[in-house]
């Protein structure tokens, strides 16, 4: 039995197996880091883009802001304004009588108004002094 051969060593076998899983693992490893740095790249631009994104919606937030005071302001000044103009119209139709007197039905007259309407029923003359009617 001294001619026969031994059995093989399992040790000859393992050896390619072992280096082709370490060469599998490294590069399963790299592959990983690549990735990795892929990720953070990503993130990073993401960030920026919601930073860029955020900066352009305050901007935006500033502006609308500011507009919608400048409409509340000239709301403001219309809504005085059309208050002073109901004031003055009030104001002038009580002194030209033509406001409802509450309790009476009875219209009060500008005794100005009075006179323009009696120049205007009155004939009027021409150069001569002679009467003109209309």
């Amino acid at each position: 039995m001294a001619d026969s051969d031994p059995a093989p060593s399992p040790q000859p076998v393992l050896s390619p197996l072992s280096s082709d899983l370490n060469e599998s693992r490294s590069e399963l490893l790299s592959r990983i880091q690549g990735l990795k740095q892929d990720l953070q790249n990503w993130r990073s631009k993401l960030d920026t883009q919601v930073k860029i994104y955020r900066d352009e919606l305050s901007e935006l937030k500033k502006t609308l802001n500011v507009e919608v005071e400048q409409l509340r302001s000239e709301f403001q000044e219309l809504r005085s304004t059309l208050q002073q103009q109901e004031e003055d119209v009030t104001a002038s139709l009580k002194n030209l009588g033509m406001q409802d007197v509450p309790g009476d039905a009875t219209e009060v007259q500008n005794p100005a108004v009075e006179e323009n309407a009696e120049e205007v029923r009155a004939p009027s003359s021409n150069e001569n002094g002679e009467e003109i009617q209309p």
